[in-house]
């Protein structure tokens, strides 16, 4: 059973809001790929409108700096870098129009069960 879940500042489908169109995106492009067991997109854009760069885009579309923490089988076997480089590569539209920055955490499913022990 897949957890889609959301953090602050997040889209919280379970009360009906959503998030922007480049959450929106990077959530259905994040999923058709990972099939993740579990998925929380944070928006964090608010803590980086001061930025130099985003300053000169005027604050940028609010939709610029996102912390991402997916679980997926797809990860097994890769190494951090291997699986940085699929979310990179997935979202490559989104770094084009405008996103600056993502923070990763990417697990497998047996990675979170050995930190539970």
């Amino acid at each position: 059973m897949a957890t889609m879940s959301t953090a602050p500042h997040a889209s919280d489908s379970a009360a009906g809001s959503s998030g922007g169109p480049v959450e929106m995106s990077m959530r259905a492009k994040l999923t058709e790929l990972l099939k993740p067991s579990q998925l929380e997109i944070t928006n964090d854009s608010w803590q980086h409108r001061h930025h130099a760069p985003m300053r000169a885009a005027g604050g940028g579309n609010g939709e610029t700096h996102f912390s991402i923490n997916v679980v997926s089988e797809a990860f097994q076997g890769k190494n951090t870098m291997q699986r940085h480089r699929m979310i990179y590569a997935a979202l490559s539209d989104e770094f084009a129009a405008g996103l600056h920055a993502l923070s990763l955490k990417t697990k497998t499913p047996a990675e979170i069960e050995q930190t539970k022990q």
